[in-house]
């Protein structure tokens, strides 16, 4: 039976990957089991499965070869689930009724598990006129609104977690909105956010000259490239988003240029993917295949990789008759190109261990050889599984070869293609591995530098208490199995230290030998220069990527996890008998008058409006929120009411950082339907009460925004919203734990993930 290699990755198995019956007795008793449920349903669409289950079990075996997760998870269980990670959805028409049947498509496909990307620059611009109804359009933010509310919707019902993409080209007219959607941070939470950038606009960029803002033809806007840019890398540079998708790139060297448009990817930008298109995903564990690691004679075995990644590209292809689709046009989508998106994971390990630092020009130059390596063999087996099974229906010859892709080719391997087809029109992509990394052993993810040596997690036991565990890099630990004590060597880089510029050089060294794209997470420090943050994009340009996303910590999306938090001053501790230990800090005094602000909402559904008091208080010269009153001749809200007030004010009252109060109460979902409030849609009445503390709390200065103080105190300081470096908690497991990475929020504790 495998050992796991560290206690985290059993956990994630069991967790997130192991079948179990719905009262959770597990069915797989082991990860054996897993594979050989995932090798067997694989297989079955074979004529020899007996065959192929055992070839399939093997490249499976020792975590050498990762299906994404929903495949994982989902392959041999006979549950109603898609094996395909994402999807790109329909174009959305420009018209009431095309935009809601496009959100029903959304529904029933985050239903099922899947992650959706949506191009939202089909969509007239605000203010532009509705013929036949005599009003002006809402623009495509107020319905974007919309799918972000159906989204938590979805999740609200206890669904695996969906995550969706939100494109709009750089020249439409309402993309400078669409470039500061995400300064609020309780907007649009459930969406990551790209631009289009254009080549013209990059030239235009370049050249200092001016851009039109258009739709339907019509101009409606002009304004200079450059402060364009400059907009979208300020908005990035303070809260993280937008990214930003070389979208002429994308379909200059895309295989099916001749049959399809790209405008929108998958949540996480490593499947550019035209409507309808899904993406099905897998990872080779580079990090397995190093042999004598560490010494003069460690390389990578590439007889093995070769073998391995025909075995894969099999394993992926059946997947596409195994999966069941949430959509009739998505399955004939990937009938009829069957594309798949086979990548990497542990790649920073792997360089560690032949002594390679991660960002040097040697490391590059090794990402380069591996990757190209791969490609090869990726496409001469899908030439043979043509020769089998026959090419992708979608495949014409000359146009195919005529790609930039094949183009590259080595002459054998165009020659193969123009004899026999090929049976998946794209084939490797680089997807966010977080999780799946986790449970092969905390390898390095996806071709992610390491994220940290080592870290501690808390792990909720069964009686409620929680334990710590430390959990090691896999380079790491087989590095201290090998040398002891030894200190660890000078080409041992991780993401806290990197460079940004060697992220970039790592991403354009693989991205030449990957024919869909990169999920790749640019670390940036928070001292860096506004200047010295643009030349990254720059030079993400200029090298040729596909796209480029960066973190840099900041106040809204939070600090990157700190790998030794210093501790905390110790809080009062009030011990709760049979539970584990409850630590608070002792509520502020009251005084005797408090000033603060009355506040009128007016619910749509309810006769009487509701009137929220918010008094504040001064503590150390700064202010802050106390306590909250809400009145209403409205009885049916009484009792909810006086519970909801008594518990935010207990909350103000010991004090710290409350602003997730805000947060909080603006996720809440009324299944019966919110309301539309001053072009906003509300999912509920407190979600509306949210709002409204929102608005005093940046009226006091407590968070980021403009508004004047106390009247008592108009040069009281601005209370800041820090984190004491720990960054933003878990939705799933509440610990400080989150990072970016690969394009993705995770938890290092839990393994949740946004994007799925």
């Amino acid at each position: 039976m495998t050992r796991f290699a560290a206690p985290i990755a059993e956990q994630v198995w069991d967790m997130k990957y192991r079948l179990k019956q719905a009262d959770g007795t597990p069915v797989d008793r082991s990860v054996e089991d897993s594979w050989r449920r995932i090798a067997r349903a694989l297989a079955s669409v074979e004529e020899d499965a007996a065959t192929w289950e055992d070839r399939f079990y093997h490249a499976l075996e020792d975590f050498r070869y990762l299906p994404a997760g929903r495949i994982t998870a989902g392959a041999g269980t006979g549950r109603k689930v898609t094996l395909f990670n994402c999807f790109v959805m329909g174009t959305v028409p420009d018209d009431m009724g095309g935009i809601f049947d496009m959100l029903k498509e959304a529904a029933l496909t985050m239903q099922q598990g899947g992650g959706i990307g949506y191009d939202f620059s089909t969509i007239r611009p605000k203010g532009a006129a509705v013929s036949g109804v005599a009003a002006d359009a809402s623009g495509p933010l107020s319905f974007m609104d919309v799918w972000d509310a159906m989204c938590r919707t979805i999740m609200s019902a206890g669904s695996r977690r969906g995550a969706m993409m939100a494109t709009m080209r750089c020249d439409h007219p309402d993309i400078e909105s669409f470039i500061g959607a995400k300064s609020d941070p309780a907007r649009l939470r459930m969406f990551n956010m790209s631009v289009l950038v254009t080549d013209p606009f990059m030239e235009a960029v370049k050249a200092d000259g001016p851009w039109e803002l258009q739709f339907d033809g019509k101009v409606y806007h002009t304004l200079q490239a450059r402060d364009l840019w400059n907009r979208i890398m300020q908005a990035t540079y303070d809260y993280a988003e937008p990214g930003v998708i070389f979208i002429d790139r994308i379909n200059a060297a895309n295989n099916l240029r001749y049959c399809e448009t790209i405008a929108a990817t998958n949540p996480c930008g490593e499947q550019p993917l035209p409507p309808y298109g899904a993406c099905l995903l897998g990872s080779v564990n580079l990090a397995r295949l190093v042999s004598d690691p560490f010494t003069e004679a460690a390389a990578l075995d590439l007889s093995a990789l070769d073998d391995l990644v025909r075995v894969a590209v099999r394993m992926m292809d059946n997947t596409v008759d195994a999966s069941k689709f949430p959509l009739e046009a998505q399955a004939r989508e990937a009938e009829a190109k069957r594309r798949i998106g086979l990548g990497v994971t542990g790649l920073a390990d792997a360089l560690l261990m032949l002594g390679l630092r991660y960002g040097s020009d040697e490391a590059a130059s090794q990402t380069e050889a591996w990757m190209r390596a791969i490609a090869r063999a990726a496409y001469l087996a899908s030439v043979d599984l043509a020769k089998e099974k026959g090419a992708f229906p979608l495949f014409d010859r000359d146009a195919y070869l005529a790609s930039g892709t094949m183009m590259a080719m080595d002459d054998d391997v165009r020659a193969a293609v123009a004899e026999h087809g090929i049976r998946n029109a794209l084939l490797t992509s680089i997807a966010p591995t977080g999780t799946i990394s986790l449970y092969a052993g905390n390898v390095s993810s996806g071709i992610e530098p390491v994220f940290a040596y080592e870290y501690t997690r808390k792990v909720l036991q069964k009686d409620g208490s929680r334990t710590e565990e430390k959990v090691v890099d896999y380079a790491v630990q087989l590095w201290k199995q090998l040398k002891g004590d030894a200190p660890l060597p000078d080409h041992f880089v991780n993401a806290q230290t990197l460079a940004p510029l060697d992220h970039v050089k790592m991403q354009a060294a693989a991205q030449k030998w990957v024919d869909s794209s990169i999920s790749k997470t640019i670390n940036c420090p928070e001292d860096i220069s506004f200047e010295a943050f643009k030349d990254v994009y720059m030079a993400a340009w200029d090298s040729g990527c596909k796209g480029c996303t960066t973190y840099r910590p900041n106040d809204v999306t939070g600090s990157v996890l700190s790998v030794e938090a210093e501790k905390e001053e110790s809080p009062a501790v009030m011990p709760v008998e049979g539970g584990e230990v409850v630590y608070m800090s002792d509520p502020l005094d009251r005084p005797t008058t408090l000033e603060g602000n009355t506040y009128k909402l007016k619910w749509p559904d309810s006769e009487h409006a509701i009137y929220l008091t918010i008094n504040d208080i001064i503590v150390g010269g700064r202010r802050r929120p106390f306590e909250v009153f809400i009145n209403s001749k409205n009885m049916e809200h009484f009792a909810w009411t006086v519970a909801l007030t008594r518990m935010i004010s207990a909350v103000f009252r010991r004090g710290g950082d409350v602003s997730f109060v805000v947060e909080e109460l603006k996720a809440v979902f009324d299944p019966r339907g919110g309301a539309w409030i001053r072009g906003k849609y509300i999912p509920s009445i407190l979600a509306a009460i949210g709002g409204v503390i929102e608005t005093h709390l940046v009226s006091i200065g407590f968070i980021e925004g403009e508004g004047k103080g106390l009247k008592t105190d108009p040069t009281a300081k601005v209370v800041g919203l820090e984190t004491g470096g720990r960054g933003k908690a878990c939705p799933s497991c509440g610990q400080y734990t989150m990072h970016m990475s690969e394009g993705c929020m995770t938890c290092t504790s839990c393994g949740h993930s946004k994007c799925g």
